[in-house]
């Protein structure tokens, strides 16, 4: 099947809200991305689990060493989406940052199904099985964050790990919040972007390389359709307005790997046998992007 990239680069990306704890399965499901960027930023619940934040530290990340497989010498970053404990640091993720060309929140609390399973928990465990996964194959994988800090970081610092990583590939996973009915994955590519301190052009083609892959090997790994209602099936959509993007210097895509408000697909990002094969489809689409 050959995937073709369509382009929607005038999209903005909306905070991601999750409901207060113990929100019902009946609770409104959060509004796609198109249809949020159109209304006023949400600040972040005060009620979030303080779990979370109390398993945070602000100790230094540890990152991996390469092994002897085929990736020796290749280096991974991922990125896994928002932070648990973003819930508590509403002034510090909701304060403006410059993404080159204009302003975004630092960061977003994330969203979550509606029987509470949160994106930020999802992204980590997917994020630390690719690593299990990556580092068989001999890469170096490092994280932006491993739920080892209070919150964030902000966008900005997310692509400046990997920029100063001298990654050769960069993933952030998350998973979308859209309305019930709103089924499949979908991979954000890199628009070709000039402005400030954001320069894309070099890495929109090697990142386009790289999501089409990703795209390829996640549907034969999870049998999960691309998504219905972004990227007119082809499982890509092209945005200009993402500072993880914008101010990557090197190839990089973002994967919504579902959308946590549409029960069908909640039942799959809730399954962890299914969040492996969710694992071991966006690292085989990384090792082909190393291997070409």
């Amino acid at each position: 099947m050959v995937w073709q990239v369509v382009s929607g680069p005038g999209e903005s990306e909306p905070p991601k809200v999750l409901p207060a704890p113990g929100a019902s399965s009946s609770a409104t499901p959060t509004p796609s991305k198109a249809e949020a960027s159109r209304k006023p930023s949400q600040s972040p619940s005060k009620s979030a689990s303080a779990s979370a934040s109390a398993s945070a530290s602000k100790k230094p990340q540890k990152p991996a060493g390469g092994g002897t497989g085929p990736l020796k010498g290749k280096v991974v970053v991922i990125d896994p989406g928002h932070n648990p404990g973003n819930f508590s640091h509403p002034s510090d993720i909701n304060k403006s940052v410059n993404v080159g060309n204009g302003t975004k929140e630092c960061d977003t609390t994330g969203t979550s199904t509606n029987s509470g399973y949160t994106e930020a928990r999802f992204t980590l465990d997917v994020a630390r099985r690719m690593r299990t996964i990556l580092e068989q194959q001999g890469a170096t994988v490092k994280f932006t964050q491993d739920g080892d800090r209070a919150w964030g970081p902000c966008v900005t610092e997310r692509a400046q790990i990997g920029n100063a990583a001298h990654a050769d590939a960069v993933v952030s996973v998350h998973a979308d919040g859209s309305a019930e009915g709103n089924r499949g994955f979908h991979v954000i590519l890199p628009a070709s972007v000039h402005a400030g301190a954001a320069d894309t052009r070099p890495i929109v083609g090697p990142s386009k390389d790289l999501g089409e892959r990703i795209v390829g090997k996640f549907v034969q790994f999870t049998e999960m359709g691309p998504s219905n209602y972004v990227g007119d099936r082809t499982g890509l959509d092209t945005r200009s307005d993402l500072g993880g993007l914008n101010l990557s210097t090197v190839p990089k895509v973002f994967i919504e790997c579902g959308n946590m408000r549409d029960s069908q697909d909640a039942g799959k990002l809730t399954s962890g046998s299914w969040r492996q094969k969710a694992a071991q489809g966006i690292s085989a689409g990384i090792v082909s992007f190393l291997r070409r």
